[in-house]
């Protein structure tokens, strides 16, 4: 079948680029966030296409005054996959790797247009891979930038001026689980473990991502920081596998109270303070489980608002252990002076993970 992708010289495999393969959990997926400086709003967007399960689906959350209110979205793919619009959200690429804009139109008391441009080209974090037992649970690759973005929101009538906001967006395609699990059993695969921090953090004249993986132990199967300055391309800026997170978590639970991050220079260690403000994103407002899981199959085309309450929730019940805690930062770098700024300190902890106690 022919697309309109096919028109441009993308394809990944001798077919045309309506098919990705033969995994059914192939998926290719936009990821945007953004929050005002004192982190009194925040809105979330995630919008992917799953070419084997022929489903697209779109998402836009916003977090304000202990409120975390939701539109989800989902069609059939109908192979097309350079139709980005599912229903009341679409995306439009103005220059690819540096501009992109986000339009929910009125749906149910919602709606909104953002503009995300890129602080500095986006940096490619190592490549995915991890088994569970015998089976490829994940293998893709991401890229993620630091943005500054305009534009406004509405909800309920009450219009929120999206004006000095950062944030982050990111990229990310290849195989991970989506649509309905599995019914199987898979022997071999052990007791299921996930562990994941991610903090990609916005200072007044440059970025600092740091994101890991890793097993029970504690040992990182994927992680790394980068320091990027605004305006580098794409071989700037500090990388390094080295750094180290020391987490406190609130007690009683799996969520973080803050986080000390190390990261190993030349002329000596730069460390970032991360202090949660209380405000919390709940990742299902945006396909992280939840009734609109991602790739889903919802019919021709489902729209839907969810109003979720993000102030007051249980923290140890399943569909809310994957938050993102809008967070104060300190940078500190020997030789020059702390630097303040405003990120996120996304996490999930699944199964055991005995450096923290769980």
């Amino acid at each position: 079948m022919l697309t309109k992708g096919d028109e441009y010289p993308i394809h990944q495999t001798p077919e045309p680029i309506a098919y990705a393969g033969s995994d059914r959990n192939f998926y290719d997926r936009y990821f945007f966030n953004s929050y005002a400086p004192d982190g009194s709003a925040f809105v979330a967007v995630a919008y992917g296409v799953y070419p084997a399960l022929n489903v697209a689906d779109a998402h836009v959350a916003i977090v304000k005054d202990g409120k975390e209110t939701c539109i989800h979205a989902s069609r059939v793919l109908g192979m097309e996959r350079m139709d980005l619009r599912v229903g009341p959200i679409s995306i439009d690429v103005i220059e690819p790797l540096r501009i992109l804009k986000v339009t929910l139109a009125g749906t149910e008391g919602v709606a909104g247009e953002i503009t995300f441009e890129g602080r500095a080209f986006p940096i490619e974090e190592p490549r995915f891979v991890k088994r569970n037992g015998p089976r490829l649970f994940m293998d893709y690759t991401r890229l993620t930038q630091n943005v500054r973005a305009s534009g406004w929101l509405q909800v309920d009538g009450q219009r929120i001026e999206v004006s000095g906001w950062v944030g982050t967006r990111d990229r990310s395609w290849g195989i991970r689980p989506v649509g309905a699990a599995d019914p199987q059993p898979l022997p071999g695969a052990g007791f299921p473990q996930f562990f994941w921090q991610w903090s990609p953090l916005n200072f007044e004249d440059r970025s600092v991502y740091f994101h890991i993986n890793a097993d029970q132990d504690g040992k990182p199967w994927n992680t790394r920081a980068v320091i990027l300055e605004d305006g580098a391309g794409p071989e700037g800026g500090f990388h390094t596998e080295a750094a180290v997170m020391e987490t406190t978590l609130v007690p009683g639970t799996k969520h973080a109270a803050g986080g000390v991050l190390t990261i190993p220079m030349d002329q000596g260690a730069a460390t970032v303070r991360i202090e949660p403000t209380g405000n919390t994103f709940l990742m299902r407002g945006i396909g992280y489980g939840g009734d609109w899981r991602h790739g889903g199959f919802k019919g021709e085309l489902a729209v839907a608002r969810e109003d979720i309450d993000c102030a007051n929730f249980d923290p140890n019940d399943l569909g809310n252990l994957h938050i993102q805690a809008i967070s104060k930062a300190t940078l500190s770098v020997p030789g020059r002076p702390d630097q303040q700024g405003v990120g996120v300190f996304e996490q999930l902890i699944l199964g055991p993970y005995r450096p923290l106690g769980v």
